[in-house]
């Protein structure tokens, strides 16, 4: 279907070529239902308009017995009202909560509490008196406690986890909010009846602690140095519009002051049919499905949706400079203002953000990144219904200012206006969009997530369509024209500085009491759905010996999987060394980037490969270097023949590696900045000790002492050692190998790498602790515990404890954490399995709260690992959901050689799925007791602490055990 749709665009020779095709909207008439559809359109979409207004959007597709589903409303931070911002937000979380049928023991007596509530919001809304307003909020605790002993958190949840869902989340954003599960196609009319009930009468349940969980979404965000970069540039460029005037998460004033009543009205106004939308992609009859759509959701009714109206924008007349400080590294962010997305202009903003980034021959790659002239470089295209931006950001090199990387990256603009690129970039943009496109509607997912876009953009999907042939059309003077119209002084630049936020917010706790979840109950609602009939789907397991074909390139090993389906291909030579043999064989993974050969430039190979849609690339893990180069089939001589030549001869540059050296030394101090980082590091050590897999690397002298003829030599030597070679492709295998065994010369004998460096867990003997200063609003808490060696018979009750105890949000963790407790929006906790048979496993949980609700997380993560409630309905959720997952898992494509490898790394030669598969239902509540008391109840842990010493007691954190200050260079090794 795909293949003979977009093989159509496709023609031999370098470059594709192709007739324009005919794109239009055509009627239909299928199963007792009118659709539209476009021409042409690879996702073979059906849009449907149902009688009150709500419009379905189907997408078949066979390939996997699952549907990804989403239900999209054209609501989100815009249409909040300006006294409420942050409103659709917080509806988006509260609508998980529940209807009067689900979510509920006792609805009558719910009720009456909840009503209870709603008054003592709207007094607590209005009341300025912070004395009173405490008295008023110790009374929505109290009475919230009454309400939640008759609520069941999470049913919705639990509901998803039993039919066999994924992903279930939501999201919103300036002009929508979106829910999505991934569900078994056998459980598509189990998820028609839950969503259907979930819009019906959704109930403001268990609110508070909620509310809890957005305040510290919101407090996530204050410590976020790119989230104020992002809502300053926007507030600058749009003071007339609420994509500047409000943020998506509100503000703090708003957050503290919600109202219930604001928030029906909302649901009322916008959550309407005709602003909604549902879509679905994956393994279904469409003309059943509308039917079901139709039945499920005929009780909404259509109702007149306001407009969202703004005053134009007064232009900007020259440069607007602002600042940001905080911890994070300094970096530079231009946003130029663009029209909406129905303007006629929205082609070519969206070529121009390809010419000068496409992350290979873009004016910004090829002269700015390549060149190494400042760290990193990136321009794209935001688009909005109302307005749009040209956003661009860089950061500097070592020694570098703000004001020179700004000039650096307003010099490519200019060459944009005076036409100064290649001719030839348009069309291989293009070529590289094509080749997306046919990876774009290759999965189900992808498809329902294209579709989805589309609908709340309010694009016309024929244009989407056409998008290939339309852009196609645009001419090197067209793109001048337009950038010379809309990029001159008139932009806004945000310098994000280093340094100490001192005008640092954040959200209060307040004093919550833990809430009942009653979470081994179950609503009659619940039962009626688990109790409807489905047929699962038969799970399909590996045959290595049947789905990888093998063979040989000299002494090289063949892993083969053909591509059925279009022609594509991906190519792999994975190498027996990695950074544990020699620590400079990744940088010479990241210098081949930069070098050229006697013949072509560094930017004349990045030129070549774009203008076929191809691409290379080489990276470095631990134990194996790898190179991929994809494209396309007809251009696999090509595209091969290119890397080979630039490797056999590479020739050194000394300028290359002293901008590279400094550009990783930059990168180097950068990573001392972020938190994630450096909680990773932090982890590291707990799990090996000082010297660990995280500070791993050169020190700051050996790095400057490396040579370029080292790296070179390096890179030359690669093809030398013991590798694999991997495809997945149209090619048969034999055709594969004769055509690689003239381009690729495998040696007659491998060289012998360095032996690796072994890095062994160490073993926690006491409670300690490893800390970390850092200026920051929250607390990030890891606990880290390593244990037994690997065994594969253990695979099936650490899989189903994983679920169980703290994968997801029906998991006692969260449930306890979050739900309950309010202590954290963000919490887990892991039993990991190693990637190598000779690894341990390690239990890892997580708590991110703010630094004053530190103490209550700690203890309550605590309170987890030394006992482990017993709720046997979980149990049984936690076992079915591992069972549908594989039911419902196809692997496919190349995924299948990795699978293959990785259960390789394990000592294992067959699909582990089956074992479990096979034993998941034996699992008892006595066997997970017995886990968690073996392994994790009782025992010495190591937490890995990132927090602000000015706002964490350090007494407090002392009494969890001793405390070790890990100093940054200790940490990271240099």
């Amino acid at each position: 279907m795909l293949k003979k749709k977009f093989l159509m665009l496709m023609a031999a020779g370098m470059l594709f070529t192709a007739q324009a095709q005919d794109y239009q909207w055509k009627e239909a008439q299928s199963g007792g239902y009118t659709y539209r559809y476009v021409t042409n359109d690879p996702t073979q979409a059906r849009f449907y308009t149902l009688k009150n207004g709500l419009t379905v959007i189907l997408s078949p597709t066979k390939k996997d017995p699952r549907v990804q589903a989403y239900i999209a409303t054209k609501a989100g931070s815009k249409t909040d009202p300006a006294t409420n911002t942050g409103l659709a937000h917080y509806l988006e979380h509260m609508l998980f909560k529940g209807t009067d049928k689900y979510g509920s023991l006792d609805w009558a007596r719910e009720k009456a509490e909840l009503d209870k509530i709603d008054a003592l919001y709207e007094q607590y809304n209005k009341e300025k008196d912070e004395t009173k307003r405490k008295d008023i909020y110790t009374k929505i605790d109290s009475v919230s406690g009454v309400a939640a002993k008759y609520a069941i958190a999470n049913e919705y949840d639990k509901m998803m986890t039993a039919m066999g869902a994924q992903g279930t989340n939501a999201w919103t954003s300036f002009e929508e909010t979106v829910y999505t599960d991934d569900v078994p196609s056998s459980s598509l009319d189990k998820y028609l009846t839950v969503q259907a009930e979930r819009f019906r009468n959704p109930v403001l349940r268990i609110f508070h602690t909620e509310l809890e969980a957005v305040y510290e979404e919101k407090n996530r965000s204050l410590d976020s140095d790119g989230r104020k970069v992002f809502e300053t540039l926007f507030g600058t460029l749009f003071e007339n519009h609420n994509y500047g005037r409000q943020t998506t998460i509100g503000t703090v004033e708003h957050l503290k002051n919600p109202s219930l009543v604001e928030i029906r009205k909302y649901f009322e106004t916008y959550y309407v049919p005709n602003n909604m939308g549902v879509i679905l992609s994956g393994d279904f009859n469409p003309d059943e499905v509308i039917a079901k759509v139709d039945s499920a959701f005929s009780y909404m009714q259509n109702k007149p949706v306001p407009k969202y109206t703004f005053q134009p924008e007064k232009p900007i007349t020259a440069p607007v400079v602002k600042e940001i400080v905080g911890p994070d590294a300094e970096s530079l962010t231009i946003g130029f203002r663009l029209p909406g997305n129905k303007d006629k202009d929205v082609l070519l903003a969206d070529l121009v953000g390809s010419i000068l980034t496409n992350g290979k021959a873009g004016l910004l790659d090829l002269n700015l990144v390549k060149k190494q002239k400042l760290l990193r470089a990136s321009a794209f295209t935001y688009t909005l219904q109302d307005h749009g931006i040209l956003y661009l950001s860089a950061a500097p090199t070592s020694g570098q200012t703000l004001d020179e990387v700004r000039t650096l990256v307003l010099a490519e603009l200019d060459n944009l206006k005076k036409g100064n690129f290649d001719e030839d970039l348009i069309p291989s943009i293009v070529n590289n969009i094509k080749k997306e496109r046919i990876q774009s509607t290759e999965k189900y997912g992808d498809r329902a997530s294209l579709l989805q876009g589309a609908f709340n953009a309010e694009l016309d999907w024929k244009d989407q369509v056409a998008y290939v042939d339309d852009i196609s059309k645009i001419s090197k003077a067209d793109v001048v024209a337009f950038a010379n119209k809309y990029f001159g002084n008139n932009y806004v630049a945000v310098f994000k500085r280093k340094g100490e936020n001192k005008d640092v917010q954040k959200i209060e706790k307040p004093s919550i009491t833990p809430v009942e979840t009653n979470p081994d109950k179950q609503s009659a609602f619940v039962k009626m759905v688990n109790e409807m009939p489905n047929i699962p789907s038969e799970p399909v397991f590996l045959n290595f010996d049947k789905d990888i074909q093998k063979s040989k390139i000299g002494n090289a090993e063949v892993l083969y999987v053909p591509n059925t389906e279009n022609q594509l291909y991906r190519l792999r030579y994975r190498y027996k060394i990695g950074s544990l043999n020699d620590l400079k064989q990744s940088l010479a993974s990241q210098y081949l980037q930069f070098l050229g050969t006697d013949k072509k430039s560094s930017e004349d190979i990045s030129k070549e490969f774009y203008k076929i849609a191809s691409s290379f690339r080489v990276s470095t893990g631990e134990e194996y270097t790898t190179v991929t180069i994809e494209g396309l089939q007809e251009n696999f001589d090509q595209a091969v023949r290119l890397y080979e030549e630039l490797v056999v001869n590479a020739q050194p540059d000394e300028n290359a590696l002293a901008a590279l050296k400094a550009r990783i030394a930059k990168s180097r101090t950068d990573a001392k900045s972020n938190k994630g980082a450096i909680l990773q590091g932090l982890t590291s050590y707990a799990m090996y000790g000082p010297k660990n897999k995280f500070n791993h690397t050169f020190s700051d002298a050996e790095l400057r002492s490396v040579s370029a003829k080292e790296l070179t030599d390096l890179i030359k030597n690669l093809n030398n050692y013991e590798q694999t070679i991997i495809y997945y492709g149209p090619q048969p295998l034999k055709t594969f190998t004769s055509n690689l065994s003239k381009l690729h010369k495998v040696p007659a004998r491998f060289a012998v790498a360095t032996p690796a460096k072994q890095f062994k867990q160490i073993a926690q003997t006491r409670n300690q602790v490893l800390f970390t200063d850092y200026d920051m609003v929250q607390a990030e808490t890891r606990w880290i515990r390593n244990n037994d060696a690997y065994n594969a018979a253990n695979t099936p009750v650490v899989t189903v404890f994983n679920n169980y105890f703290g994968g997801g949000m029906g998991s006692v963790v969260f449930q306890t954490i979050r739900e309950s407790k309010a202590l954290a929006y963000s919490t887990y906790g892991y039993y990991v399995q190693p990637s190598k048979k000779d690894d341990r496993y390690y239990m890892m949980s997580y708590v991110g709260s703010q630094a004053d609700k530190f103490n209550d997380a700690v203890g309550a993560m605590n309170e987890l690992l030394t006992t482990m409630p017993q709720l046997p309905v979980n149990l049984e959720l936690a076992k079915t959901s591992v069972k549908k997952d594989i039911q419902t898992e196809r692997i496919t494509q190349d995924d299948i050689i990795f699978r293959y490898l990785a259960l390789q790394q394990l000592g294992l030669k067959d699909d582990i799925r089956k074992q479990l598969y096979t034993n998941v239902d034996k699992i008892t509540m006595t066997d997970l007791h017995k886990f968690h008391t073996t392994n994790i109840s009782g025992k010495p842990y190591t937490y890995a602490l990132v927090a602000s010493e000015k706002n964490v007691k350090m007494d407090d954190v002392k009494k969890i055990g001793e405390v070790n200050k890990i100093s940054l260079e200790e940490l990271f090794g240099y």
